[in-house]
Order: C-alpha cells, then structure tokens, then sequence
C-alpha cells in the first residue's frame, strides 16, 4: 500500500481553482439577501437548487450533514421505469418515469448512468406466472418506445449462461427487461457542482437551528456549522424545506402546532464481494408488491431492499441484524448459496423513504412527491426518486412561481424556457475517456486501467482534472487501497473541489472504499491526514 508519509508535500495546498473554503462562504451566505434558501442537500434539494440558479435566482442550499449523506446515498442505485407500477395501472406513471430514464441516461449523464439488463425469474409457486411476466416486461419495453430492446422470456438454461448464480430448482422461466443504475452519491455530487456553475452558493455541515420571520413570514434561517462550532445567519425571500425524514421537524419550528405531512419506511441493503460474473441484475418477486433486488454495482453484489414502517430518529437509521438476515434470505429465493456467504459481506446501509401521511401499509404507499405550504410561507417538500429528480426541481420550481404574491416571479425566468437537457459536468463517453487516461499520460506517470475506467465512469471528463494532479504529483496515482481501483488524487480533488470535510464524505460519498469494504483504520488516519492539509 502507498504510505503518505513517503511524500510530505502530499495535497498541502489547495489546488488552483478550488472551491472556496467555509469561512468565506459562511460571510457569502451570511451577508447577502437570497432569492431562495434549499434547506436539504439530496435529491429533492439539489435538483430544485440547480434549477433555481439556472432560471436566474440567487440561490443558496445548506445541508446539516454532507449533500445526500441521509437517504439519498442510500438507494437501490437504480435508475428506473418502475416495472412493478405496471400492476397498479400507473401505465403514465412509468412512461413518464422511462421518458426521464432515457434522457438522464443518454443527454445528461450517460458518464454517470449505465444501462443494465435484468433478468426476473419465475419460480414454481411464485406469486407470479410467466405468461403474466412476459405481457408485463413486453409492455413496460414498449412504454420505453423499446429504446433499450424489447422485453422477453428465455429459458433457465440460457438465463444460467448470463448469471451462473441463478438458482435453478423449481425455475420455470426468466422475464428480461431493461433498466440503468448509478452512483447515487456520485450523481448528487454533480449535481451540486452544476448548482454551483450556474451561480448557487451551497455549504454543508450547516445545521440550521432556527427560522428566521419578518411581519410573520419566513425570511431565512439560523445556522451552526456543525464542525468549527460558528454561528451565522442566512436571509431569504423564500425558503424551501427540502430536508427528507426531518420536512416535519423543520415545519414544527415555522408552526408549533403544524400536523405530519409525511411517515417514513425504512429500506436497507447489504454489499458483498462477487464471486462470479454477472451479466445481469436480478429482480424476484416475494409477493404482490415487493420485489427483492441482486443487482450487480461497483464490482460488489448489491442486495436488497426491506421496506418497513420507521418511527425513531431519521439520524439513527441502520441495517439491523434482522434486516440484513431477510435480505440474505429473500435473496436466497433466486440466488445460489454460496454467493450469499456472510464472509463476503462488506458493508450494509439503511435509508428512509418519505412517503404521504395516510392509512394501510408502507408497502402499498404511493411514492409520490408531497407539497405543502406552511403558515410563515415556507414552503415544504418531500419524497423523491432519482430518476424523475430533474422532473421534480422542474415541479417545485413551477409551484414556488405559483404561489400567491410569490416574491420570485418576476425574478426568475419560466421554467417552460430553461434548457430541458442541461448535462451534469464531465459529460463525455466513458470509453473515450478512459482510453486517453491511458494514451495521453506523462513519460513515466502510468495508470491502471481500472483505475482509468473507474474514473471515467465517476468523473467523466473531470477524470483529466485528477490526471493533472497525478501528473504533477506522480504519488497521487497510488492506490489508496491495493485491492480498490481509486487514487489519491481523489482524496485531493473531493477535498479542493467537491466539498469532502470529513473522513466518511471522502470514503463513503465522493469514493467506494466503504462499500468495498476497504476503509481500514490505516486509509482513515491517511485520508484525515490529507483532508488537515487544507487548512
């Protein structure tokens, strides 16, 4: 393993053109008027921030902990039409769902977002038969206009072939079906740095501790950062709740007497290391309304999820014990034993799903976006899905125009005359870019492809920024970790350019060595080194 005490120069300044450091944007955040203050830094906050700074507003987002460090890093990594919706009649639903999976895919992160075949497999007795799988994965390719191929059944001996894990007793048929999948940190990163491109002023680790009011309305928010222990203050013309499981917290501090707009379910999945190839993800019905997903992602096998009602503390969430054993055992229906060894375990993470108030089950909820208006004017929103996230920024956007005397009307352009296609930073072709990783390099600076791959397929076009870094620095193209394909440039450039404060921003967020398994206590004290260097 590289060690950073073979280079003591390593990352001690930060590099040209990077982002500001929190002292000077706490004085931005706190000497300025804003148009829109984004409370809330996942899905739902850095889409609308992203929006609102493209249709001209003056736009800040805070976060209380790091952007998507809560629910929004902890999906299925799917982006997706949403077979199962099919069942339920939502035939606009998943059209909609499949037209912003096709654009998100090829116009605005195809550096970020993957196709993926997936294989549904039909087990005697299973709560579904194949003739009824087969109309379902046909319809669900022709909502997509088969863009992607058209949905099939094939024999368990061909499906073997693709995926030998599949488990083959009592298997009747497999149903095929196309869908993509992502990084989800990596995607919110992007999408904060775009934010910023187009003028919005953004800090995490900023607790907010109170609202502040003006004539009985609210006009911006107290803050704390949560890790120098400075106060400051934020004003706003409007303020936008965006903060997931904790919409309703926020709500009680505009009005005590305010009533829960929202329930929470809990969704978790555990990483194991793969032991043989797969062509394909896995998606097996358990019953009626729930599907259990093996799915191949960041070299590892991504199983899960559960879904169960959740009442404690959102900042207490976790895989138990009992979650990670029903996910082994859900996943032991379709997939072999042997690749569900608890050795091979290498990490397990839980999120919150915010779903509308109301009676029945979590399971059968509607996953829908909830809006509503409290009396001090602040607007509050929750629930959201990485593949309709653009769609929803857009939604808000319309709805905050709309609101009466809306003080951004004449501020900000209509959303009907933004670029409906704006790409993340670093749109490129992955392929493209790995190759020139590895053709155009130094005389002696030398990469390995891994290494090249995986940063075309998390950076794009960025991926030449950390080349640069190596270049310049040849130690910055070690391993962080020998058996994990990133650098550490990467630590560098989370650091100067994406926002990393902490050791788990770094390793859990902006890399993969958590979920790898690879964040030994040896790689925490040397990324913590190097996150000091900055200051």
């Amino acid at each position: 393993m590289s060690t950073l005490q073979s280079v003591p120069t390593l990352g001690t300044h930060p590099a040209a053109g990077s982002n500001p450091d929190r002292a000077e944007t706490r004085e931005r955040l706190s000497k300025a008027t804003y148009d829109l203050l984004v409370i809330g830094g996942g899905i739902l906050g850095t889409s609308v921030a992203w929006h609102a700074a493209q249709s001209g507003l003056r736009v800040a987002m805070v976060d209380a902990g790091d952007f998507a460090g809560a629910t929004s890093s902890a999906s299925s990594k799917l982006v997706h039409g949403g077979l199962r919706y099919l069942q339920t009649g939502a035939v606009k639903l998943v059209a909609e769902n499949h037209h912003e999976r096709r654009v998100l895919a090829k116009d605005v992160a195809p550096h970020l977002v993957n196709p993926l075949t997936f294989y549904l497999p039909v087990y005697k007795g299973g709560p579904v038969g194949a003739a009824k799988l087969g109309a379902g994965v046909f319809a669900y390719s022709a909502l997509s206009a088969f863009g992607d191929g058209v949905g099939k059944v094939i024999s368990p001996a061909k499906a073997v072939a693709g995926n030998p894990a599949l488990r083959t007793d009592n298997l009747k048929a497999v149903a095929v079906y196309y869908d993509h999948q992502m990084n989800d940190s990596r995607v919110a990163v992007m999408t904060v740095r775009a934010a910023v491109e187009s003028g919005a002023v953004v800090l995490n680790h900023a607790e907010v501790t109170g609202l502040r009011f003006t004539r009985g309305r609210v006009t911006g928010a107290e803050l704390k950062d949560r890790l120098d222990g400075s106060e400051f203050g934020v004003d706003a013309r409007v303020v936008l709740n965006a903060t997931g499981p904790w919409v309703d917290h926020l709500r009680k501090l505009e009005d005590k007497g305010a009533d829960p707009s929202i329930r929470l379910s809990k969704g978790a999945h555990i990483v194991l290391k793969r032991k043989a190839p797969w062509k394909a993800a896995m998606a097996t019905p358990i019953d009626k309304y729930r599907i259990t997903f093996a799915l191949p992602w960041e070299d590892q096998l991504l199983l899960g999820t559960t879904d169960e009602v959740y009442e404690g503390d959102p900042a207490d969430v976790r895989a138990t014990e009992s979650d990670i054993q029903q996910i082994l055992d859900e996943a032991a229906f379709s997939v072999r034993g042997e690749h569900l060894d608890r050795d091979l375990m290498t990490y397990a993470f839980a999120g919150l799903r915010v779903l509308p108030g109301g009676p029945g089950g979590v399971e059968k909820a509607k996953r829908e976006t909830v809006v509503t208006e409290g009396r001090g004017g602040m607007l509050s929103v929750a629930g959201g899905k990485w593949t309709t996230y653009r769609h929803i920024g857009r939604t808000v956007m319309n709805k905050l125009a709309e609101l009466p005397g809306s003080p951004l009307t004449e501020d900000m352009e209509p959303v009907s005359s933004l670029v409906r296609r704006v790409p993340l930073p670093g749109i490129a072709n992955p392929n493209a870019v790995a190759h020139r990783l590895l053709v155009d390099r130094e005389p002696g600076v030398r990469m390995d492809p891994l290494t090249a791959r995986h940063l075309a397929t998390h950076y794009g076009s960025l991926s030449f920024d950390i080349a640069r870094l190596v270049n310049e620095d040849p130690a910055l193209g070690e391993p962080i970790h020998p058996d994990g394909p990133e650098i550490w440039a990467q630590v560098v450039y989370a650091r100067d350019h994406e926002w990393a404060e902490t050791v788990d921003d770094v390793l859990r967020r902006r890399t993969t060595l958590t979920v790898r398994g690879l964040d030994t206590e040896d790689v925490r004290t040397r990324v913590k080194d190097l996150l000091d260097r900055k200051n």
